[in-house]
């Protein structure tokens, strides 16, 4: 697992999924309250895992230029963004037009 992470799972789960997740949480509520594509959430999560692959580099020795570490670190923020990008924009749905929609789940409205 260490090959296919460039990491330990424990870094792993601390630096991208703990630490870089928190913070992909923020980037997909701020994308999704300024009425911004969902395209973008994808952008800002490749350029938010350069930056965590730096740091499992430059704290805990683990490797910068690992490809499969990349796209793992990357496909995790990115889903984690995309998430919170969907609460986000049904909850400001909601909110705003509520004579138009009503609720169908947490990520999901319906027309009334």
């Amino acid at each position: 697992m260490e090959a296919f992470l460039g990491t330990t799972w424990d870094v792993f789960l601390g630096i991208t999924v703990i630490l870089a997740g928190g913070a992909a949480v923020m980037m997909g509520q701020a994308i999704a309250q300024t009425w911004r594509p969902s395209w973008q959430v994808v952008i800002y999560g490749f350029l938010m895992a350069v930056g965590t692959r730096f740091l499992v580099y430059a704290l805990f020795d683990g490797s910068m230029l690992s490809p499969s570490g990349y796209l793992a670190d990357s496909a995790v923020l990115i889903g984690i963004g995309l998430l919170a990008f969907r609460v986000t924009r049904t909850h400001l749905i909601l909110r705003q037009y509520p004579w138009l929609y009503e609720p169908a789940g947490l990520f999901n409205y319906k027309e009334r």
